[in-house]
């Protein structure tokens, strides 16, 4: 047991499932192969986790644990006080080290340690800048990820300003103890064996892939308060859910929890107006109640009721971040659903939720799409974007029916539940 956590005021039973959690990362999650190096993104505050992760990466076989560390407070020194110019700027020699582990067949591990309000009074543009920037960078090593030919994988880690803005209502150190306690039951971390428990999960969910994919749907209708939207997929896209593949043929399960099942738009044939159901978190900046309308899978006109022009520079990152690159379906009685707690961090709340992407498609959603260049990809109709960024739509409210090529419609979703 590490000093760090044996000191936790949780005490040994947080300690126990902490290092369940880091064990499901490393077995479930990117399922760290002998030999294999493991790139693991870990901010500061999640040291004891990142510590634990790294014990267990050993205890697989990895070869090495090679660790990126982040800090908050440094993001937003910088975006505060540096010059206007330098946050269109970025390093290239960090996107080209992790490129060249990624090439090598390197896991990446992300842990999560969300602060929604971190970007708070910073202004969007700057926000949007070092974003563009760092994203442009990145470009290299995060194809290998978002094509699924390496194992990757996200998880969190709790922090007090994560836990205050979830459960204003409690004192802080309630409120951590209540978020990690949800936290590790989404997570299923909190099970007697629950590497066998993600094992039958996982099987539920190819059961409704098995389903999507042999219906092959051309469109997806949704039918909510204030959405109106019809969803174009397009011919040979591949629903996907659970866990992927990569080139080695390790299976992985890049979000720990999930709970969706998902697949590529056609970027020319969504139609309609969609009203968000959840904040979403933009780059530390929330961005809540907001429309957005569509005409020939862009959109075309938006309003939030908050944080409104940081989602106008969102849409303006690059020619094609207005088009949408994924739906998901996800019911609202999923465990984290279930929960019925808004949790500020896309990671869980688009496992709660039925939602859309807007911006970059997954390539391993076509049929082939990973062999194909990036204008191939456009011309089948998957998106390409600098961005990937969810917004959930899902409701009790929500009615989603699938139209087949003989132009049937057929429920899928009724009152926000799987038919």
């Amino acid at each position: 047991m590490s000093n760090e956590a044996a000191s936790h005021p949780f005490g040994e039973q947080w300690e126990h499932s902490l290092r369940q959690y880091a064990k499901l990362a490393v077995k479930v999650g990117v399922h760290l192969q002998p030999d294999q190096e493991l790139v693991l993104f870990s901010p500061l505050p999640a040291a004891p986790l990142a510590r634990l992760i790294a014990e267990e990466a050993y205890a697989a076989g990895a070869r090495d644990v090679h660790v990126e560390w982040s800090d908050d407070r440094m993001r937003r020194l910088r975006l505060q006080r540096a010059a206007d110019a330098a946050l269109h700027e970025a390093s290239s020699l960090r996107g080209r080290e992790l490129e060249e582990r990624a090439a090598r067949g390197s896991a990446f591990l992300h842990i999560a340690a969300p602060n929604p309000d971190l970007l708070l009074g910073i202004d969007p543009s700057r926000v949007a800048a070092a974003s563009k920037a760092g994203s442009a960078v990145s470009q290299g090593w995060r194809k290998y990820t978002q094509s699924g030919e390496i194992s990757w994988c996200i998880v969190s880690y709790v922090t007090p300003d994560w836990a205050r803005k979830v459960y204003p209502e409690l004192d802080e150190e309630e409120a951590i103890g209540r978020l990690w306690e949800a936290l590790f039951y989404m997570a299923r971390a909190d099970r007697e064996d629950p590497v066998a428990e993600w094992s039958r999960h996982l099987e539920r969910l190819q059961e409704r892939l098995t389903f999507l994919n042999d219906r092959r749907y051309r469109k997806l209708h949704y039918r909510a308060p204030g959405t109106s939207l019809t969803v174009g997929l397009p011919e040979g896209h591949i629903w996907h859910g659970g866990g992927l593949v990569n080139a080695q043929g390790t299976y992985f399960v890049p979000n720990v929890p999930t709970e969706e099942v998902f697949t590529v738009a056609d970027r020319l044939l969504t139609e309609g107006t969609v009203r968000s159901t959840l904040p979403l978190n933009l780059n530390g900046r929330l961005v809540e109640e907001f429309e957005l309308t569509f005409e020939q899978g862009k959109v075309t006109s938006f309003s939030a009721a908050k944080g409104e022009e940081a989602l106008r520079h969102l849409l303006e990152t690059d020619a094609n971040a207005g088009y949408l690159g994924e739906i998901a379906l996800v019911p609202v009685n999923s465990p984290i659903a279930e929960t019925n707690t808004i949790y500020y961090f896309t990671g869980l709340d688009e496992n709660a939720s039925c939602h859309l992407a807007l911006g970059n498609a997954y390539p391993f959603c076509l049929e082939n799409g990973t062999s194909l260049t990036k204008e191939e990809r456009l011309e089948r109709g998957a998106n390409a974007s600098l961005i990937h960024i969810d917004f959930m739509i899902g409701s009790a409210e929500l009615d989603i029916d699938g139209e087949t090529a003989d132009g049937t419609r057929e429920p899928l979703f009724r009152q926000g539940r799987w038919v």
